[in-house]
């Protein structure tokens, strides 16, 4: 069964995800950058961290609704694990491709704008999918039922 959904509401469920995901992926290259991690261990810890605080944004709503930890855990993967994923294999991309970018240091304008540049086209590329999934009771529809505003 599919429904109509609209850029608008894909697009807010793509900024509610890309939010736990930035936090999370920031955090993660500017821990690996600051440490001297190689690359490889960054990106790792990158998306570890994106998958953590993505889901805990969600599920700090839901929880707020009175649901249960295991029950806003098992809501929070539903609605975000696509999404997440999406998100995490094209920012990833963008950043290990640009030539310079995960060497540039904390203190680099290359290393910021190349962040910043692959979350912008990960938020792209990301709110079809969360449309086309919303439109289907998928992702992040799931969220709504259980959702404290």
């Amino acid at each position: 069964m599919s429904t109509q959904v609209s850029w608008g509401t894909a697009a807010q469920a793509t900024l509610h995800c890309l939010t736990g995901c930035a936090i999370g992926e920031i955090l993660g290259m500017v821990i690996g950058t600051a440490l001297g991690l190689h690359n490889a261990a960054t990106i790792v810890l990158s998306i570890a961290l994106a998958f953590v605080f993505g889901y805990a944004l969600t599920m700090r709503g839901v929880l707020r609704a009175g649901i249960g930890f295991r029950q806003a855990l098992r809501i929070a993967l539903a609605a975000d694990t696509v999404s997440i994923i999406v998100m995490e294999i094209v920012d990833n991309t963008v950043m290990a491709t640009v030539p310079g970018a995960m060497d540039a240091g904390l203190t680099s304008g290359l290393f910021w704008g190349a962040l910043a540049g692959s979350l912008v086209i990960a938020f792209l590329l990301t709110t079809p999918v969360n449309r086309w999934m919303i439109s289907r009771g998928r992702g992040h529809a799931v969220v709504h039922a259980h959702h404290a505003h």
